[in-house]
């Protein structure tokens, strides 16, 4: 192999193909993200981990003083800063072999913080979610798939109220007198008045 080839090699990605396929587009603080990564080979190499990747960014506009050499005052400026405010890279499948033909499809389900922010969108400041399939590569770029947007809300008020709801199993007997069934917690039978001796 020439030293042409090698450096190419070392800068190019391999020639495989992620395709990330979402179950729906938007998602709610605390659910999961779910879907799937196709994965197409045309040329054999090592793969270090498939993954996902997950990022909420935010983006708001600030303002900053700077001094102006040229009004010899300070002033004010304003600037878009951004930040990372949630990243995750959840592995589907550690390292393999991937050979020139490979092709499989891997299910995912990750899960969103519900202390997260949920996606928005104003004049002065601006979240967003992020979600991309990737193949690990060692010492060459990694292979990945589109980035993809997605919508994260707030749950409602319902799922809230759902999800904190406790089921409990009653266990009926029936009453001694009347043989109607009651609960065993109670003490006096619901349908004939009776008093529970055991």
């Amino acid at each position: 192999m020439s030293i042409f080839r090698k450096i190419k090699q070392k800068l190019t990605p391999p020639k495989a193909n992620v395709t990330l396929k979402l179950t729906k587009n938007d998602f709610v603080l605390g659910g999961n993200i779910e879907g799937t990564l196709t994965i197409a080979s045309e040329e054999e190499f090592d793969a270090t981990e498939i993954r996902c990747e997950i990022e909420c960014a935010e983006r708001a506009k600030k303002t900053r003083r700077t001094y102006d050499e040229k009004a010899h005052r300070e002033i004010e400026e304003e600037f878009w800063d951004s930040a990372i405010l949630y990243s995750a890279k959840p592995a589907l499948v550690g390292p393999m072999k991937i050979t020139k033909g490979y092709g499989e499809v891997f299910p995912f389900s990750t899960n969103i913080p519900a202390g997260g922010r949920p996606t928005y969108q104003s004049i002065d400041r601006r979240i967003t979610w992020f979600v991309k399939g990737v193949i690990g590569v060692d010492g060459r770029p990694d292979v990945t798939s589109r980035t993809t947007e997605i919508q994260v809300v707030q749950p409602s008020a319902a799922q809230v109220i759902r999800e904190k709801e406790v089921i409990r199993e009653v266990v009926m007997i029936p009453c001694r007198y009347c043989g109607a069934l009651m609960p065993q917690t109670e003490t006096v039978c619901p349908n004939c008045g009776a008093r529970r001796t055991a």
